[in-house]
């Protein structure tokens, strides 16, 4: 039976309509003030790029509805994200990238300690949560990731696009992922709001895949860490040990390593920053549909 969990996915957040105009009979929200608006720029810097993220702002708060459908860990099970009317969103293209402050939303695909290979089911209308699949049959990780993963909303790594810092590798035509090493155990669906710290070109089968490491803003020590440097201060060893895990996880079936760009080392803050706002952009020519969607849901 679905079950349904309510959880708030910003303060400073917003929910997009897809829609030029939102009609007034149509919205449930229309005694709230609710202001939905279209994808848009705000004057939030990411960093001393003149650069600035696609983003929306309203005026009111909206709740996010997680609602499963399908028995967990069958090729059924989908998690869907819904508004307080019951509208399905997209996790990937509704909930905002920025929630202000230089902090951002995290969706938790995989839970820290666990191994079922969790993500979000780019192709499906409203890009559901599911449980990915190889040849008919669920992915498993061969061993529990030691972090909580997921994506930031609002971004994409486009294949067509080449990176001439990480030896010219194309996007992976996926949401950059975030690597979040609080020490709490999150929960599949759950929103998180996360400052950055570092970023890792990991280059898998000549795809470009972003890591982004970062902390959720209530882990007890994100007021210790700010930068690269902090990291290793008061996680020692956690760089290393997530670049050696992404590095290796293939290996059990038999596949070679991934490789890691950048000097095979994590870059600083400054750079995490550089690559969400260049993959908000990417993102931006997605949804406005300057670039070909191909098989990607929009919806």
């Amino acid at each position: 039976m679905a079950t349904a969990r309510v959880l708030t996915a910003a303060n400073t957040s917003c929910l997009i309509s897809k829609m030029t105009s939102f009609p007034t009979k149509l919205s449930p929200y229309s005694t709230t003030s609710l202001c939905f608006t279209r994808r848009r720029a705000v004057s939030l810097s990411l960093s001393s790029s003149s650069r600035r993220p696609f983003n929306c702002t309203a005026i009111y708060n909206p709740e996010v509805q997680i609602k499963e459908e399908g028995q967990p860990e069958t090729l059924d099970y989908r998690l869907f994200f819904v508004d307080r009317s019951g509208q399905k969103v997209s996790p990937w293209h509704d909930i905002p990238l920025q929630v202000g402050d230089g902090a951002f939303n995290f969706v938790v695909e995989i839970p820290k300690q666990s191994s079922a290979k969790m993500e979000v089911a780019t192709d499906e209308p409203h890009t559901p949560i599911k449980q990915d699949t190889k040849k008919g049959k669920l992915r498993y990780y061969p061993y529990n990731i030691n972090w909580n993963y997921g994506l930031l909303p609002q971004t994409w790594e486009d294949p067509s696009l080449a990176n001439n810092e990480v030896e010219g590798a194309f996007g992976d035509n996926d949401p950059v992922d975030v690597v979040e090493i609080g020490d709490s155990r999150r929960k599949i669906g759950e929103i998180l709001k996360v400052k950055p710290l570092a970023a890792l070109a990991m280059i898998d089968e000549g795809e470009l895949d972003w890591k982004i490491v970062a902390i959720s803003l209530d882990d007890p020590r994100a007021s210790l860490v700010n930068d690269i440097d902090d990291v290793e201060k008061h996680f020692p060893g956690t760089l290393t040990a997530i670049r050696d895990w992404f590095r290796d996880y293939k290996i059990p079936d038999g596949k070679p390593a991934n490789k890691f760009g950048l000097g095979n080392k994590a870059a600083n803050k400054d750079y995490a920053l550089k690559v969400i706002t260049e993959t908000n952009e990417s993102w931006a020519k997605l949804v406005k549909r300057s670039i070909p969607a191909g098989d990607l849901s929009l919806a």
